[in-house]
């Protein structure tokens, strides 16, 4: 059966005719977001008093638990560091001598749990001593050397944490080498106790606050929404489906969301840099190198997106809310 030839060139310009609406349906599309985001940003820019206030609300909200946050992190790198180095000292029986201490250093040092052990001998001890205490004359004095030897053993890598250190402490207090094993990380497992509880208390007031965020934007969108009623019933009665009569409203709280985050970063690099001195100094005190890191540029992205994505959750709930209610049929009633 043969086909007629003048079959393609028109079925070709049907599949270009179909390509061109839904080219001009799409560029319609964009073009009236374009449009509405424009103007939802110029009415926030007419109202500069009002927007700004809602900004400050939403950037105090949004600035506060990240700030607890940034906190919470940098008190757990330096927690952290604390812990890998922590270190255990086992005091041998001054009835050890040197060569058994020796013999039970490299013992221990074929522990698979053991990075390194140094073994630290009476008389260097008390060398070490001398030099450090500034109590020469009054070490003359005694008849013989009080200190005895000493191993500093270093866990590795996966036997540095709590746990792991406890497990090696009661190992070597197994010994009866040993007079006395120490370590000190009572304090590190109470402030990581603290850190917990606190981390959790930030993700509470995180929701919580950001609860309250939505729920002024949903507030502020709903004033607008009925400022704008009369325009929002000509639209309805024109046609305007829901979709278009609910857009304006939540590029206008994504706006909201946009400058509350910017007022956040604002207060956080502010912050920052009111307390970097005093926290300089404090850690100085006590030779650490703990100090106060601020937002990387994945973070501050991460709080703007957030922020707008509040800020049109609270239009959206606001929307849902009111807008329903405004029909066409309330002009007749009025």
């Amino acid at each position: 059966m043969a086909t007629d030839p003048r079959r393609k060139p028109e079925q070709a310009r049907g599949a270009n005719r179909a390509r061109s609406a839904w080219r001009e349906q799409a560029e319609s599309y964009l073009n009236h977001h374009r449009k509405v985001a424009r103007d939802s940003g110029q009415r926030l820019w007419h109202t500069p008093v009002a927007s700004l206030m809602t900004w400050t609300v939403m950037g105090v909200a949004l600035a506060l638990p990240v700030a607890l946050l940034l906190l919470l992190t940098s008190l757990q790198g330096v927690s952290a560091g604390w812990e890998s180095s922590a270190r255990v000292t086992a005091y041998f029986d001054l009835g050890v001598p040197l060569e058994q201490a020796r013999q039970l250093r490299d013992e221990i040092a074929r522990d698979g749990r053991i990075a390194s052990v140094e073994l630290v001998d009476r008389e260097q001890a008390l060398k070490e001593f001398r030099a450090s205490s500034g109590l020469e004359d009054a070490l003359d004095y005694l008849g013989e050397n009080p200190l005895p030897h000493t191993l500093l053993v270093t866990p590795e890598e996966s036997a540095r944490s709590a746990s792991g250190v406890e497990a090696l402490v009661r190992f070597l207090e197994g010994m009866e080498e040993f007079e006395q094993v120490q370590v000190d990380l009572g304090w590190l497992q109470r402030l990581n106790a603290m850190t917990e509880l606190l981390a959790r208390a930030v993700w509470a007031l995180a929701f919580l606050l950001s609860a309250a965020v939505v729920l002024v934007i949903g507030n502020t969108v709903r004033l607008s929404i009925e400022s704008r009623r009369d325009e929002i019933l000509v639209a309805k009665l024109v046609g305007g489906t829901d979709g278009f009569v609910r857009r304006p409203f939540l590029y206008t709280g994504a706006w909201f969301g946009l400058g509350g985050g910017v007022v956040a970063l604002i207060l956080l690099q502010l912050s920052l840099w009111w307390l970097s001195g005093p926290i300089e100094r404090l850690a100085g005190l006590y030779r650490s190198d703990f100090s106060l890191n601020g937002l990387s540029f994945d973070g501050a992205l991460a709080l703007i997106i957030v922020a707008m994505l509040l800020g049109w959750l609270g239009a959206w709930v606001a929307v849902k809310r009111h807008l329903d209610d405004i029909e066409p049929g309330d002009i007749a009633g009025g």
